[in-house]
């Protein structure tokens, strides 16, 4: 199926999404992508519908063809602060408001986000598989994410981060289990289903 280039085809748009809200440790990052469409991109989709290879090859297609882009993240310690949801949404008002063009309309990938002043936004659940502009921002979001847990898995190699990249498997939650947490385990989560969360 091939998803739509316009919720508005009559404003500015930028598409929004979040990686990483589920897993135990590292940050969430976010994006905000505005399309070029004179310069389409083919085969963007949901970022959990397609390869690693695809992603990476779509990454950069997206940095050299979008209108413009951001990306920006919150680490463990502000989303213990705050909770994971609006640290997701403040990461990308972030990103929106990195943006070197104003979009007139964001698309908002889910059903919550805190309106920005001087912005109008749409929420779409599962947007990422329906606009263009959100599955861009969610490849974006993905990849940057996977790319900081990867850096981070040399310093803490025992988590297996390079495989898991921080979400809950078995593997990860074994070697928390045996090695304790580390200063990038989210410990306002239950890391263990046998432990209440540590906060």
């Amino acid at each position: 199926m091939t998803l739509q280039l316009y919720y508005d085809p009559h404003k500015i748009e930028a598409g929004c999404d979040e990686a990483g809200r589920g897993c135990l440790a590292g940050p969430v990052f976010a994006a905000a992508v505005i399309l070029d469409p004179t310069h389409p991109i083919e085969g963007l989709n949901d970022s959990k519908k397609i390869t690693e290879a695809t992603r990476n090859s779509l990454r950069k297609a997206i940095e050299s063809k979008a209108l413009a882009w951001s990306v920006a993240m919150m680490d463990n310690t502000e989303i213990d602060k705050v909770n994971i949801l609006k640290a997701s949404i403040y990461s990308m008002q972030k990103a929106v408001l990195q943006l070197n063009i104003k979009p007139e309309l964001l698309l908002i990938d889910g059903n919550r986000f805190y309106p920005l002043a001087s912005y109008q936004h749409q929420c779409i659940v599962k947007g990422d598989a329906k606009f263009q502009s959100i599955a861009a921002a969610s490849i974006l979001a993905k990849t940057y994410r996977d790319e900081w847990m990867e850096n981070a898995h040399k310093t803490y190699p025992q988590y297996g981060w390079n495989q898991n990249k921080g979400y809950p498997t078995k593997s990860h939650r074994d070697a928390i289990r045996s090695n304790g947490v580390s200063p990038l385990h989210r410990l306002s989560f239950k890391l263990l289903p046998e432990q209440y969360s540590l906060f």
